[in-house]
């Protein structure tokens, strides 16, 4: 190359010049602006905040007179990179009980039965649990190629979250300009924010029939999170749902269900998503779209979980084990419960939030605090 400068400095000094000029530019610029920055990306070092407390199930299950069997499963947590559990109990009037894994997505319940009862099934379940917040915001420059297993497993679609058809066309058209799997997911995120809405008037977290949802882009989180996943899978990002239950007060916690959602960036690891916690702060806030505030909340919640969470499992069309009777679940986030070979009356069928003599109260007792948040 210095030759060929030479002699071109030599027959036209000026294009030799000019030449020179674009090299030391291109060998001089940062990488950063030899690719665009990650939107939602910081290398600033923050310390994660965490929480402890106790978590407590209290569960009843009303048996009609000369049943047989009363079956109940309930999301059983347990130690991740974020969260440690402890300290579990279980105490209750059951016949036998036992912790069990299904295969296809790892879900782990605790599984009870009570046999020809003569009263009210009767089971009290608490755990201690430390969570950490989890922050993933320093985004590699290069991504890697997605591990077989990956795609294998959170490419899919599900039975309400299909990966074509109309779900593929409009994620295609908004992904359109972007050529990495950040930058898909990125964009994605920020459609459903921009777009979509939180549906106080849902009873539960939804239901997440996603077609549906893109007519009308109203729900919420186990509504939202499934439209982000589905629309990421179409356009081959890994992604999945991650249910669970928020521990942000203490107290009665029986309606804090809440289902978020990850991506999975190779090279990386699964990087947090929930656009449904930036949509029920702006109901909350009454803010507009651009407003300062809500510009925060969706900074912070691309990339970041606070520590008020509590993991359970992932997986839509859920086959528990030892398997129910009723068919596959929707989604397994709470208890759940068959006498004598059927599911207990759903409330709001097909997809329920909960069923008619099945009662639970879910409590949460904190020992170590952290500083509440903005949202």
């Amino acid at each position: 190359m210095t030759v060929k400068l030479r002699w071109l400095s030599r027959r036209w000094p000026v294009v030799a010049t000019a030449l020179m000029a674009v090299l030391l530019v291109l060998v001089t610029l940062p990488a950063c602006q030899q690719e665009e920055a990650a939107k939602y990306g910081s290398t600033e070092e923050v310390m994660p905040r965490q929480r402890q407390g106790v978590v407590t199930f209290d569960i009843t299950i009303d048996v009609s007179e000369g049943a047989d069997e009363a079956r109940l499963w309930l999301p059983y947590p347990t130690s991740n990179k974020y969260q440690t559990i402890e300290d579990v109990k279980i105490v209750g009037n059951y016949d036998s009980i036992g912790v069990y894994r299904e295969a296809e997505h790892g879900t782990i319940s605790l599984y009870a039965e009570w046999i020809e009862p003569k009263e009210k099934a009767r089971l009290t379940y608490s755990f201690k649990i430390t969570r950490n917040e989890i922050i993933m915001k320093d985004f590699p420059e290069k991504e890697a190629a997605v591990p077989i297993d990956i795609m294998e497993h959170y490419l899919s679609p599900t039975s309400l979250g299909p990966t074509v058809g109309e779900v593929k066309d409009i994620a295609v058209e908004i992904t359109k300009e972007e050529k990495t799997i950040l930058g898909k997911a990125t964009a994605i995120y920020d459609y459903i924010v921009e777009t979509g809405e939180r549906n106080p008037d849902i009873k539960g977290c939804g239901t997440g029939d996603v077609e549906a949802l893109l007519k009308n882009l109203s729900g919420k989180c186990a509504d939202i999170s499934p439209v982000f996943v589905a629309m990421a899978r179409s356009v081959g990002v890994p992604a999945r749902e991650i249910l669970g239950t928020r521990i942000g007060k203490e107290g009665d916690i029986s309606g804090a269900f809440h289902c978020r959602a990850e991506f999975y960036l190779p090279g990386y690891g699964w990087v947090p998503v929930d656009p449904s916690d930036v949509l029920k702060f702006h109901l909350k806030n009454e803010c507009d779209k651009d407003s300062p505030e809500l510009l925060e909340a969706q900074q912070y919640f691309f990339g970041a979980q606070t520590e008020t969470y509590v993991d359970f499992y992932h997986g839509r069309d859920v086959t528990l084990n030892p398997a129910q009777d009723g068919g596959p679940l929707n989604y397994f986030m709470y208890p759940y419960a068959e006498v004598d070979g059927k599911p207990l009356s759903f409330e709001t069928p097909p997809h329920p939030v909960s069923q008619e003599g099945l009662e639970y109260v879910v409590t949460y007792e904190e020992i170590v605090g952290s500083t509440p948040w903005p949202w």
